[in-house]
């Protein structure tokens, strides 16, 4: 028999397209891979993420080939910060043979937190994202984190005589980066900071009784959250554009309150 890797097969992807129509992302979604990362400490930690992985098709190609983008993920063996995520990024155009093209990793990351007063420890689990997209000889790094909070609304305690109805919030920033790196700890603070008040895996009584009156005085609109964020960011130097919103999950309604803004960090660079 022969050999399989000997046997000549038609490379049909690769034959030419008369449609003339160029494809601007083609490739693969939703691909669950183990990934190692390094963490704002430079310590590593594994987890699994979601993977997009497409790139751009001349208008004259017929197809991409699909195999090559898990073979870039095979090839990644030391952990990654956002300097080997950029790299990844090149390693995929020069295997496919493309110019422009595009990364999206989504993963679960735990952050360890101690609570307020008791100073227990738990670990409180964000979404996160780095998205990486080559265009026009540029590369673009976005990073993205979802922190749960909570805001206590404003117009609640003022008009009533006692309480005031809060909700659990969940707070997106997209931020991409023009210069070195943010590391998602810092998006989850930036968020936490300007929320009503944070959230923990683990609380004791005396932490409940902390957390509760912090909540109360310190009451915040979804406007509010977004506002106070993209203040924030717009002063450092590392950001360029930026997007963060807000959803609360409202506890006297069936519907959420929703805000997003847009701005641009003081690292813009167009």
């Amino acid at each position: 028999m022969n050999a399989p890797e000997r046997l000549f097969l038609p490379d049909t992807q690769s034959l030419p397209d008369g449609r003339r129509l160029a494809i601007q992302k083609v490739g693969i979604k939703g691909l669950r891979y183990p990934v190692a990362l390094l963490d704002r400490d430079g310590a590593t930690r594994s987890t699994v993420a979601t993977f997009t992985m497409t790139v751009g098709l001349p208008h004259d190609v017929k197809g991409t080939h699909m195999s090559r983008f898990v073979e870039i993920l095979e090839g990644v063996r030391a952990p990654l910060d956002l300097d080997g995520f950029r790299a990844m990024v090149d390693r995929m155009l020069g295997r496919l043979g493309a110019s422009d093209g595009e990364v999206e990793m989504r993963f679960p990351w735990f952050i360890r937190k101690a609570a307020p007063v008791s100073g227990v420890e738990s670990l409180l689990d964000y979404e996160a994202a780095w998205t990486a997209t080559r265009k026009g000889g540029r590369t673009r790094v976005e990073v993205a984190l979802t922190a749960p909070v909570t805001s206590l609304c404003p117009c609640s305690k003022k008009i009533s005589d006692y309480g005031a109805h809060n909700q659990r919030s969940h707070i997106t920033i997209r931020a991409e980066i023009s210069v070195g790196s943010v590391a998602l700890e810092e998006l989850a603070r930036v968020a936490e900071d300007e929320a009503s008040c944070e959230v923990w895996g683990l609380l004791k009584r005396p932490d409940e009784k902390w957390v509760t009156e912090r909540s109360y005085d310190n009451p915040k609109f979804v406007e509010d959250l977004v506002r106070d964020i993209a203040l924030g960011l717009a002063r450092d130097p590392r950001i360029g554009r930026f997007v963060v919103a807000s959803e609360n999950f409202e506890s006297i309604h069936n519907h959420s309150a929703y805000a997003e803004i847009e701005g641009v960090g003081a690292g813009r660079d167009g």
